[in-house]
């Protein structure tokens, strides 16, 4: 396992962190799965208030007994911000409680996702207040935030240097929020990348056109490589459902140096076939769309479509498109069949897409069953 320096807070954090979103099948399936990972050389957990009973777990792992010392082992809760400071005192001191601990090494303010979630924390008077309050006692040694916010917002959130790291999505299929990355790691705050294999593209399930095509390696571990060779991201986020999850990925801890040849090699294949599948119809991501007077997020819709059409990553574009209308401020935005056909996006499209047939064609190609996120 290699180790790198989490930003300002100076903590030392294995290259992968156990997340605890997915270790709920028992307490003793999630006491297991801790023990395991911390054998195998994972010192960062990382749980939060909203999943479900993870703190809990988590605090009865503690109190049955670590592998290691406590002081070698550090622990992440993360809250939802809140207008007031009150509801957030209360909040640490629950989560304190669930999880039998004096101290955490860090909290992550859960889910600065909009622009009046961003005025709570910045507001002198807001949830910060009650962090400050808390560090300034001892019972929380560093803060940060995580997001599934647009750019512009996480990118104010950073600038509000009240932060020492941020988590947040950053994959090799979706490369969106590099400006964060890059604007976190002049800051010196640590990154951690949310679920690289599930919301990086279910990579730990893949087509077989994206096997083909990622051939000799595997996607997932093209993925991780892509992150683990970037040494401004810290850890990535593992969140190992039972202890035998733990092991594909964790064969890929020891691999932190640059990108090979053979490598480079193989994404400038996967892009030239990006490419050259879609044609005219692909979306470059510039997002010059929006906004949609329907609240339709246009460009994760067509980048949802550009991986299906390419790369066969249907399943996977089911899965995140079945959250449109479902997962509030998660992952915001109407589906695509809301689509008036105002033509309002067309003019503003550098690439001259037919916006509404392709959205029209997206929702045919991934309308399911809708879908809500694991722990809401």
């Amino acid at each position: 396992m290699q180790y790198r320096r989490f930003g300002k807070t100076n903590l030392f954090l294995s290259v992968f962190s156990l997340g605890t979103m997915r270790y709920l099948a028992s307490k003793e399936n999630a006491i297991q799965t801790i023990q395991q990972a911390i054998d195998r050389g994972i010192n960062h957990i990382e749980t939060a208030r909203g999943y479900g009973s993870s703190e809990l777990y988590l605090g009865a792992a503690i109190r049955a007994g670590l592998p290691v010392m406590r002081e070698q082992i550090h622990i992440t809760t993360k809250i939802p911000p809140t207008p007031n400071a009150d509801a957030m005192a209360r909040s640490i001191d629950e989560s304190l409680d669930r999880l039998g601990v004096d101290y955490l090494d860090a909290l992550g303010i859960h889910g600065v996702n909009t622009a009046e979630q961003l005025d709570w924390v910045e507001n002198s008077q807001g949830c910060m207040q009650a962090v400050r309050a808390a560090i300034a006692d001892g019972r929380i040694r560093h803060v940060g935030f995580s997001t599934h916010a647009p750019l512009e917002i996480i990118l104010r959130a950073i600038e509000t240097n009240q932060f020492e790291f941020v988590n947040l999505h950053y994959y090799l299929f979706n490369q969106r929020n590099e400006a964060a990355v890059a604007l976190a790691h002049q800051k010196d705050m640590g990154v951690l990348i949310i679920s690289p294999a599930d919301k990086g593209g279910m990579l730990h399930t893949p087509s077989e056109t994206l096997v083909n095509l990622c051939q000799p390696f595997t996607p997932l571990e093209l993925n991780y490589r892509f992150s683990l060779s970037d040494r401004r991201i810290t850890t990535l986020s593992l969140g190992a459902a039972n202890p035998q999850e733990l092991e594909t990925p964790l064969q890929a801890s020891e691999r932190t140096e640059p990108l090979t040849s053979a490598e480079l090699k193989t994404l400038e294949r996967l892009d030239l076939h990006h490419q050259a599948t879609l044609g005219t119809d692909r979306c470059s991501q510039c997002f010059a769309c929006l906004p949609c007077p329907e609240s339709i997020n246009i460009p994760e819709v067509l980048r949802l479509r550009n991986l299906a059409v390419a790369y066969d990553m249907t399943a996977f574009g089911q899965y995140r498109y079945g959250m449109f209308e479902n997962a509030g401020h998660w992952f915001p935005g109407m589906k695509a069949n809301r689509c008036t056909d105002c033509g309002d996006c067309l003019p503003r499209c550098p690439e001259h897409l037919d916006i509404p047939t392709l959205l029209r064609d997206t929702h045919d190609r991934l309308s399911g069953t809708p879908r809500r996120r694991l722990w809401g």
